[in-house]
This record gives C-alpha cells, structure tokens and sequence, in this order.
C-alpha cells in the first residue's frame, strides 16, 4: 500500500508518496511555495484560494508522472491555529490569519477566562491573540460582511475536495476552544470567542476517514478509492516521525519556525497529568497529546540573516561560522516575530546587541543561530519537570538537517543532556503517515535516530 502525505505548512504545499514502509518514494515530491503577506505591524496572511490552487497543483503533478497509483491512503500534517472566516456562500470573507500574525488584540471591555489556571488545565491554552478565542471577535470586527462560519485552512482545502471534512481533533485543539479531555467545544472558550456551534467546523468522531468528490475522484482517478485520515497537527506529526513517542525523548524540531515537545499517551475523557504554567497542550488523536513550546523564530532567522547580511554561501558559510573564536556571541532577542503563546511581544521585538565596527556578518548570524538555540532552555526543563527526570533530545527539520554548526550549537546550550539527531528528511509526512496507519510504535525505528555528527561543540572545536 503507498501512502500519499500531504504537508500542508505555512510556507509550502508539499505532497509526497510513501511505500508500504513509510519511507518516501524516490522522486515522487511536488512542492508549492506560498506567497505570505508580513509587515511591520505583524499581518501574517494568506490568500486561501490561491493556497488551494498550489494543492491542486501538487495533486496534477503526481497524477501526471503517475505516482499517485497504488495509493490507498492520504494523510495529512497540517499548520496549526489558521483561521479564515467564511460567509453564506461558504467562501472566504478575507485572508487567513495564520500562527505568524500577532495583530488581534482583545477589544478593551473584554474580559477573559474566570479562572485563567482552570482554562489553561481545560483547553491546553491561554486568552491569546494566537487562539481563536481572540481571534474570531477581532475578524468578525473587521469584516465587511456577515461570517456564517469560521475554519481552519486546512478545513477549508479539504471541504473542497471531500465529501466530507469534519475538524480533527488534533486540528481542533490548535483553536484553544477545545476541551482536550472531553474532546468537545468548551464552552467558555466558545463564550469568549463569541460564537455558537453552529458557527464552527463539525467535529470528526473517532476512525473518520474521507472520500474525494466525484468531479475529483474523476481528475485524480488513482485516489478514487484512497481514504482520506484525519488532519495531524504538523508539530505533533514532527514529533511522531522524529521518533519522540514518549516521556523519555523531547523533539527540538527547526523548519520555518521552531518547537520543544514532549509526546505522552493520555487517552480521552482521562485524568490529565498537570499542566506547567509556560506550555501548552495539544492533541495528537484520540489517544495521545503533545505537549510543549513554540516559537516565531527558527530557519526564517537564518533565512533573513542570509537575505540582508551578505553572508558566505553554502560550504563557506559552514567553514566560517566553525571558525569563529571559542565563546564569540552576541546578545541577542530573537523575535523579530514577536511572540508565540504565552509571550506577548508583537511582531518587530528582536535585538542584536554588542556590535561594533570590527564584528562580521558571520558573528551577527552565529548570535542570531545560539539565540534560537537558548530560547528552548528553560522550556525543555519545564517539560522535564512533569515526568520527573532529564530527558534525551532529538533534534529534527530542515533547518538542522543543512547545518551541522548549528546542530553542534544546540548540543552546547542542552548540555548536559544526550542530544541526538533524527536524520530522517521528511518527519512532518512520516509521523502524519505513522498515526494514520496506527503504527505510531513505529517511529523510533523509522526516524533513523544517530549520534549528533558534531560531537564537539562550536565553542570547543
């Protein structure tokens, strides 16, 4: 059986095929880069239709080189905490709001949740300009015409295609108006959010599986017969395929922006264990929850420094950011972003300090990469704190995979933990296809998870 996982993220459309083995088919890749809108004032948006045209590409495309026969399944990782409002029509009132803008704010006679631990307890998350709790009231103000729905953007792609596309749980639990216990809509969460159910995505039940619509059942006919799983939140799907399947192993995962997770089973309508103050909680599946942090900032810090600092390329930059003296940073605020939940800062808060006219490109970036690095610190010790014990590190994404310096950065600023480093390239569609499968036991095996090959750190080489 081959597998076709889609991973729809913020920056890209990526669709892949997987064998019977969960390993991805050589040359059976399409990807679509997304134009994201951003500005100062911390829009972070995108155009939905245009994001649903580069997933049809990405479906021509394998059609036509015919590598979707044989598929009998499609699973699907997918960014968290979108939004995008829709009218009677069921079509888009206006952009999506993805994790990336930091604009919605509560109006100033709002008031939030009546016990703020009990709510975070509840729903894994806070009152948060991230959450829907803030967000729905903040667009509903804005736009220009009545909202008969509110969806995620994964749901809004798949209720094109499907003839069916409830919200998966671990989707749902991204909104913040989830109670990840029953696995219903909470009901002050919903209060604050200002809608009733009739205004958001229906829930999926448990074993939901998809069929496409005929009119696509015809233009994809190899996926005629494919079900279709429920939507894997992509940062608990990085953590399944970067083999982080327990208490015992923590995922540091670096693509666009970074994360520290932690993955747990805790079954639904279960006790759950307590919640640290500074980590939210989501849901994997009916059975599973991920609990961690994340942050604005990760491979778009590099991204920007390469854009704007006139750095080496490729091996150059590698050799020269190994041959920066012993201990040489800078001080550094990483959120050029702003901030990720619980934070606050907006969007244009990051800092690079201790400057002067002898520092180089190369030491403004390695204080820009070490700053990434110490934001997981304190976050990694809470996680640590709510199974008693230190815990071994895998790091993963694509960030870590093109920089051995900065893999070896990370191993100085964990220590004294084990970090080790999951070579697998495509976690996000392997742990989407493992919990599809119900093979999420798996994962350890296939996430091809070594020693780091930087053993010594940069401030020892």
């Amino acid at each position: 059986m081959n597998i076709l996982a889609l991973d729809l993220g913020t920056s890209s459309v990526r669709g892949l095929v997987l064998g019977d083995d969960i390993q991805p088919v050589p040359g059976a890749l399409a990807r679509r880069r997304i134009d994201l809108t951003v500005d100062d004032e911390g829009t972070g948006t995108l155009d939905a239709r245009g994001y649903l045209a580069c997933l049809f590409d990405c479906l021509d495309e394998l059609n036509e080189q015919g590598w979707l026969r044989e598929v009998e399944m499609v699973a699907v990782s997918a960014q968290w905490h979108s939004v995008l409002p829709l009218g009677v029509d069921g079509q888009p009132l206006g952009p999506t709001l993805t994790w990336l803008d930091t604009r919605p704010e509560p109006a100033p006679t709002q008031t939030g949740p009546v016990d703020p631990d009990a709510y975070h307890q509840r729903t894994g998350t806070w009152w948060h300009r991230c959450y829907w709790s803030v967000r729905l009231p903040w667009l509903r103000a804005r736009c220009g015409s009545p909202v008969a729905r509110f969806v995620g953007l994964v749901e809004y792609a798949l209720s094109q295609l499907l003839d069916d596309a409830p919200m998966s749980m671990s989707q749902a639990s991204g909104t913040g108006l989830l109670d990840i216990s029953t696995l219903d809509w909470d009901p002050e969460a919903c209060a604050l959010a200002g809608v009733g159910g009739d205004e958001l995505p229906q829930l999926a039940p448990p074993h939901w599986r998809g069929r496409l619509r005929p009119a696509y059942a015809r233009r994809w006919p190899a996926l005629a017969r494919a079900s279709w799983s429920p939507p894997i939140g992509d940062g608990a799907a990085s953590n399944v395929g970067s083999g982080c399947i327990d208490h015992t192993r923590a995922a540091v995962t670096v693509g666009t922006s970074s994360a520290v997770r932690l993955l747990q089973r805790m079954p639904a309508h279960a006790p759950l264990a307590p919640l640290p103050p500074r980590l939210w909680r989501y849901r994997v599946d009916h059975e599973h929850v991920v609990t961690g942090a994340a942050y604005s900032s990760g491979g778009n810090v590099f991204a920007w420094a390469d854009r704007e600092l006139r750095l080496p390329e490729g091996p150059a930059l590698e050799a020269a950011l190994w041959g920066l003296s012993p201990g040489d940073r800078r001080p550094v605020n990483v959120a050029l972003g702003g901030d990720r939940p619980p934070g606050s800062r907006r969007a244009g808060s990051g800092e690079l300090g201790g400057l002067s006219f002898s520092t180089t490109a190369v030491q403004m970036l390695a204080g820009l990469l070490y700053g990434v690095c110490e934001q997981v610190v304190d976050d990694l010790a809470a996680l640590e704190s709510t199974v008693g014990a230190p815990v071994e590190v895998v790091l993963g994404g694509g960030a870590m995979a093109a920089s051995p310096w900065w893999r070896a950065a990370f191993v100085e600023v964990l220590a004294p933990r084990q970090v080790r480093f999951g070579r697998h390239p495509e976690i996000g569609a392997t742990g989407a296809a493992l919990v599809a499968c119900d093979r999420i036991a798996d994962a350890v095996e296939l996430a091809d998870i070594g020693q780091t090959d930087d053993q010594s750190s940069p401030g020892t080489a």
